[in-house]
Order: C-alpha cells, then sequence, then structure tokens
C-alpha cells in the first residue's frame, strides 16, 4: 500500500468514478491507475469499487471506508507538508479561497488587495461556486477557506465563524410605478416580474420561504449567479431585481433606483468556513483578521478548540 494508490482512489470518487479525468487531473495514465487500484484490491482481498466490465459504477462499502481512511491520511500528510513550509518558508505558499460571485465581488476585493500586497509571494486562487459547492470544496480540502451564506455552516466537519450580515434591495429603472408605491411589499413585489439569484446562491433558499410563508408566488422570470447579470437585465427592461443590497451602488448603477427591502427579509449571515483538522500557515491567519478584523489567530484557534 503506498500514499500513490491512496491519492488515486481519492481522485477517481472527486471525477465521479472516471478513471480516464482521474488521469488527467493527477496528469498519470489511465492504465497506470487502473493497475494501481488493482494491486491494492488484491492486497486488500477486496473491491474497492464495483465494476461493469471495465467501467466503475460505484463505490463498495468497503471501499467508502477506505476512501474516508484514505482522505484522512491524506490530509495530514499535507498538514505535515504545511508544517514544514511554515518553518522554511514563512511568506511563501498558496492560499485558495472558495467563494460564492457576491462575496467575490462585493466583499472580498479591499482584503485581497491587501493581503497580496502584504504577502506578494504567497500564490492566491479563487474559487467561486453556490454555497453547497463552496462548503464542499473546503471539506475536500481543494480550498483552505470557503465564505458563503447559511449553507456553509450546517456541516458538522467545518468550522463556521461569522463575517457579518447584509439584506436585500428591490432596483427597478427610472419611471417604474413600484418606486412610488411605498411602503414596499411582498404583494407589490408579485406584481411585477422578478429577476433575482438562482436559489442555490447567496440566500435565495431564505427568500422563496419568505414569499412561500406569505402565500404569494413570485414571478420570477430569470435567475442568475451574478447581480451584475441582474442589473443588466432590469435596465433592459425585463423586470425588477432584487439582490444584495451591497451590490448596488448609486454611482455605478445610476440608471436605477433602489428601494430598501430589509424589513421584508431576514438578514443572512455570511459565514468564514474552515475544516477542524487542518494546519493553517500563518498568512491564513493573518488573511482571515484582514477580512474580518474581529477574527485573529487566537480566536480562531480558541474556536477550533
Amino acid at each position: 500500500m503506498n500514499l500513490i494508490q491512496l491519492r488515486y482512489i481519492r481522485e477517481i470518487v472527486r471525477q465521479s468514478l472516471s478513471v480516464s479525468h482521474a488521469s488527467e487531473a493527477l496528469h498519470t495514465s489511465q492504465s497506470g491507475m487502473s493497475r494501481q487500484i488493482q494491486l491494492l484490491e488484491a492486497e486488500l482481498k477486496l473491491q474497492i469499487f464495483q465494476r461493469n466490465g471495465k467501467r466503475l459504477i460505484s463505490i463498495t462499502e468497503p471501499g467508502k471506508i477506505i476512501l474516508n481512511l484514505a482522505e484522512r491520511v491524506l490530509r495530514e500528510m499535507e498538514n505535515i507538508k504545511r508544517v514544514g513550509e511554515e518553518f522554511t518558508q514563512r511568506d511563501k505558499g498558496t492560499l485558495t479561497i472558495a467563494t460564492t460571485h457576491t462575496q467575490a465581488r462585493y466583499f472580498l476585493p479591499v482584503a485581497v488587495k491587501k493581503f497580496m500586497q502584504d504577502y506578494p509571494d504567497v500564490t492566491l486562487t479563487i474559487h467561486q461556486g453556490n454555497p453547497t459547492q463552496v462548503a464542499e470544496q473546503v471539506v475536500s480540502g481543494e480550498a483552505d477557506l470557503g465564505i458563503a451564506t447559511e449553507t456553509i455552516s450546517t456541516y458538522e466537519k467545518l468550522l463556521c465563524l461569522p463575517c457579518y450580515q447584509w439584506n436585500r434591495c428591490i432596483v427597478a429603472p427610472e419611471g417604474h410605478p413600484l418606486l412610488d408605491n411605498v411602503p414596499l411589499t411582498l404583494e407589490k413585489i408579485v406584481r411585477y416580474p422578478l429577476i433575482t439569484y438562482d436559489f442555490a446562491f447567496t440566500g435565495g433558499s431564505l427568500v422563496k420561504r419568505v414569499f412561500n410563508q406569505a402565500g404569494l408566488e413570485p414571478n420570477v422570470v430569470l435567475t442568475a449567479i451574478d447581480a451584475d447579470v441582474i442589473k443588466t437585465y432590469v435596465n433592459l427592461g425585463l423586470g425588477i431585481g432584487l439582490l444584495a443590497a451591497m451590490a448596488y451602488n448609486p454611482e455605478r448603477d445610476a440608471n436605477l433606483n433602489m428601494l430598501d427591502a430589509s424589513h421584508l427579509f431576514p438578514a443572512s449571515t455570511t459565514y468564514l468556513g474552515l475544516r477542524r483538522d487542518a494546519f493553517l500557515r500563518d498568512y491564513v491567519y493573518d488573511f482571515i483578521h484582514i477580512l474580518v478584523p474581529e477574527l485573529n489567530r487566537k480566536s480562531v484557534l480558541a474556536a477550533l478548540k
């Protein structure tokens, strides 16, 4: 048994049991990867994967246990590597952040700029996805930190620390009848075509729940993961937009007017998530502190304990 075999198992599962995609991701041959898996199965005297001919169709019950242990071993190996890097290359390395578009566009830029100025030799990568994808990337070790709304806080393997709270607004073109029909209510919103986030993003399920509890069905004509896309189509006159209030800028969005909707929806919380068993480099703690000044190394370590 060796670490290469464990990496192969993990990557095959990550690639939905596609050996070809896994071999491409790890820059190795498909035949070599298959051979190593077969050698490991022969050594353990059991099947890790169920096959239909040469095609892998599922992971067996003992295979699931082996995968869980393999991931644990590989994470600890990565932690050991990070310890070595911490004491030999203190200001060099990588930082991978998984987040949603809204956080990447409106919450992260100032912190990212400051961090890159302080750590020019650290390569920073941002992966975008919905909150579930963000959480799963941190759980799997593909990302060091995850920044997203409430969904991420439901994962037991993650420590989630609150960053800030935010709410929503309605945007509409100049002259739209809704702008003069105040106070804003849910009943008034459902009278017009609505453009908003995909309900998998940015607290969208909360919005859907609020309408459902009021016995109302919004006329959603377009959904997007990007607030700028929402505003573009509102500008074209296709409907009113429901988006995060932080995404509206009076100067940049001069063609649109905004109505506060915070009285209609509960506030959402953006969380920062990290694996409870991960070893974090010093510069990761510094990034967290830059992003959320209330969170320093001491407070994060106390939360981890």
